[in-house]
């Protein structure tokens, strides 16, 4: 286990800088232009792909640096390029954690490979888990998944939506009810393989922010899938199930905790989620600083004002606030420390809410030209807006701090 420590050691450094690099150089040039047409920017996750920013192994060394903070880097310079851009080269990592969270090791080897493709034929994935009437409410799912004995095979049915890459993805992991009668501890995680009949794109959004990233409904019609797309097979299956019915039997009697498919997918991401939007605040930082630094009214610049100097050292100071805690709770997932103090969620909450206010007041610092699309921070503040809500909304993040420190069922 690393010790928890500030400093970036040579490699890290090398890597930040590196991804860095590419977010200024290919990312940043093509923001504005994918961020108008409102669609998945193939030849810059082709680009990615040509160097090894998009592809397996680099994603397997990152998340299994030592000290926990390969993906955290990762995510803060690629959304420093642009938040569009790079949820559509990471929206991917989604739905390979999903795999990595409850697979078997024969399950990441065949499945998680193909959810990236190679250089010359790029692939993405897409995890599904919301529904029009389940999103917050995961017990709420009515997306279906049943036993066909005769056949070993499962069959789905059922809408899901708020999908990245849903419907264009080469695999998707779709979490579906098996028990209906044990909420959300009846959920399962399926692998749903290329070219599957049934499987189909329903409405695809067009959105506020985030606009190079492809989400849609993924509609599911009588999908058959093998035995072995059940992610942790059909055995570990059965005992989980078996374990949460006695527990609904006897709710006082102890035991182990019922884990749900889906929540440990988020648990794996969010610390993830809030380095993206620490990368999104920074960036918008950094425009507003050096537009308060040339920006000459009354005689002298802006940033000679107390009002605008101290909005900066405020936006700073929350940034780095923020980074720290994605940082500590990076570093306590790879270390198998538990979130006692439902650390993951508070780093999610921050940056997210950070992220907002940010955005918020470098347009306010920038004026009316804040608000217009010659500058970019019009667009990362509207790309930040979506930090509050996916991933878990804000309300459901400081649930699930209230729920963790009081012990309490609080709703």
């Amino acid at each position: 286990m690393a010790e928890f420590t500030l400093d970036l050691n040579e490699d890290q450094r090398a890597v930040r800088d590196w991804i860095h690099g590419f977010a200024a150089e290919v990312i940043r040039p093509a923001a504005a232009e994918w961020d108008e047409r409102e669609e998945t920017p193939w030849p810059v996750i082709q680009e990615a792909a040509k160097i090894g920013l998009y592809s397996l192994d680099f994603y397997a060394q990152q998340y299994f640096d030592p000290t926990g903070l390969g993906i955290p880097l990762t995510m803060e310079e690629l959304f420093w390029g642009d938040a569009g851009i790079g949820l559509s080269i990471v929206g991917t990592g989604l739905a390979a954690v999903g795999v990595l969270a409850n697979g078997t090791e024969e399950q990441i080897g065949t499945w998680v490979p193909q959810m990236y493709g190679d250089a010359q034929d790029v692939k993405v994935a897409a995890f599904c888990s919301s529904e029009p009437d389940a999103g917050s409410d995961v017990a709420a799912m009515r997306t279906r998944a049943r036993y066909d004995e005769a056949k070993d095979e499962w069959v789905l049915g059922g809408t899901k939506t708020w999908a990245t890459n849903g419907g264009i993805a080469n695999v998707h992991v779709v979490v579906a009810v098996v028990d209906p009668e044990l909420g959300s501890r009846g959920h399962a995680s399926f692998v749903i393989p290329p070219g599957t009949p049934g499987l189909s794109q329903g409405q695809k959004f067009r959105k506020h922010g985030i606009r190079a990233s492809h989400t849609a409904e993924v509609v599911l019609e009588d999908v058959r899938v093998p035995g072995h797309c059940l992610l942790g097979g059909k055995e570990k299956l059965d005992e989980r199930l078996a374990r949460a019915r006695e527990r609904l039997k006897n709710p006082d009697s102890g035991g182990e905790r019922v884990r749900n498919a889906a929540m440990a997918t988020f648990e794996a991401s969010r610390p993830a989620v809030g380095a993206q939007a620490v990368g999104i605040a920074r960036a918008a930082y950094e425009v507003a600083l050096e537009y308060a630094k040339t920006r000459v009214q009354f005689g002298r610049p802006i940033i000679d004002n107390q009002g605008v100097a101290f909005q900066l050292a405020d936006m700073r100071t929350q940034i780095d606030a923020a980074r720290l805690l994605v940082w500590r709770a990076s570093w306590m997932a790879m270390a198998g420390k538990p979130f006692t103090s439902a650390e993951g969620s508070m780093s999610k909450l921050y940056a997210g809410e950070v992220a907002k206010k940010v955005t918020a007041q470098a347009m306010q610092i920038l004026g009316g030209n804040g608000y217009t699309r010659e500058y970019p921070v019009e667009r990362m503040h509207r790309d930040a807006a979506i930090y509050s809500i996916f991933e878990g909304t804000s309300e459901i993040q400081r649930l699930v701090i209230a729920r963790t420190l009081s012990g309490m069922p609080i709703r």
